[in-house]
């Protein structure tokens, strides 16, 4: 696929049923893995899996959130969707990595957090606001990898990390295209032209310095799965070595400064004027038919 498919295509891509989930990673990638469970406070919420192994000869920690692969499965694990327990177990992870010395490596593939009554009441939005504070200031090497879809805080909590890499049909947003045109234009049919004016594909986030690397798909991963994994171990690898290598010749403060530059530096301001002046507006493309660039 070239690197000018449409972003809908792309979604599609990044849902189906079939891609590798975190598991098939973790299985390929991981020896000797043990996962760990439950959040020590209310329950093991079955769509993160987390625990510990041995990565190219380093004790690792994993974090993952974890789909299903049928219907069944899907149910159990809640379509990867995880509560407040769920991230309370992945911040569990974050504190037994830090307190060993572990590199961490967290697995993004949802469509987003539980949104039910029963996570908000379990204190869902804290749960998510505590992931992203200490993971942000672990003194740890941190890898993240985008291997499927990357939606709102519920994939930002496992991927604040010092490097953050995306598979080539993955993609990363604020929130999923369907949601997107719901709000922006009362029509959720509308999805296509707003995953374009979202920029949620690898070749856009890495345009905008968002991720640090596109792992190609030569075959997307769903036909060719294991490939996509042998691929995204070299890369995780690479990474992590140069991450080690950061921090034995310049020490751990040095590299909690460059994790905060990076996130300091994700953005950009537009004036909403010259936008809709230029045609840029999604709301202005969006009345005249077309899609914003």
């Amino acid at each position: 696929m070239t690197s000018t498919a449409p972003a809908w295509e792309r979604v599609q891509l990044a849902r189906k049923p079939e891609r590798p989930h975190s598991l098939a990673y973790i299985n390929m990638l991981i020896s000797g893995f043990v996962e760990l469970h439950g959040d020590r406070r209310f329950s093991d919420d079955p769509s993160i899996v987390s625990g510990i192994g041995s990565f190219n000869g380093r004790t690792v920690m994993v974090i993952g959130h974890q789909k299903g692969t049928n219907t069944k499965e899907n149910l159990d694990r809640n379509f990867g969707m995880p509560g407040p327990d769920g991230y309370r177990k992945a911040l569990r992870t974050f504190h037994h990595a830090e307190k060993f010395g572990f590199p961490l490596i967290c697995f993004i593939d949802t469509p987003g957090a539980d949104p039910g009554l029963s996570s908000e009441e379990r204190g869902q939005a804290t749960a998510i606001a505590e992931n992203l504070l200490a993971l942000s200031s672990l003194k740890i090497p941190t890898v993240g990898v985008v291997i499927g879809e990357g939606g709102s805080g519920g994939a930002l909590a496992i991927s604040v990390t010092d490097r953050l890499l995306m598979l080539e049909n993955a993609v990363y947003a604020v929130a999923s295209p369907e949601a997107c045109a719901a709000i922006l234009w009362k029509d959720a049919s509308a999805a296509p032209e707003a995953a374009e004016a979202l920029k949620l594909t690898a070749q856009n986030l890495y345009e905008f310095e968002i991720i640090d690397e596109i792992i190609p798909e030569p075959e997307p991963a769903h036909e060719a799965s294991d490939e996509a994994i042998l691929r995204t171990g070299k890369t995780i690898e690479r990474h992590l070595t140069e991450i080690e290598s950061i921090v034995s010749d310049q020490g751990i403060e040095h590299l909690l400064e460059l994790r905060y530059q990076k996130y300091r530096n994700i953005g950009a301001w537009v004036d909403q004027q010259e936008a809709v002046i230029s045609g840029d507006s999604p709301d202005l493309a969006r009345q005249n038919g077309q899609t914003a660039n």
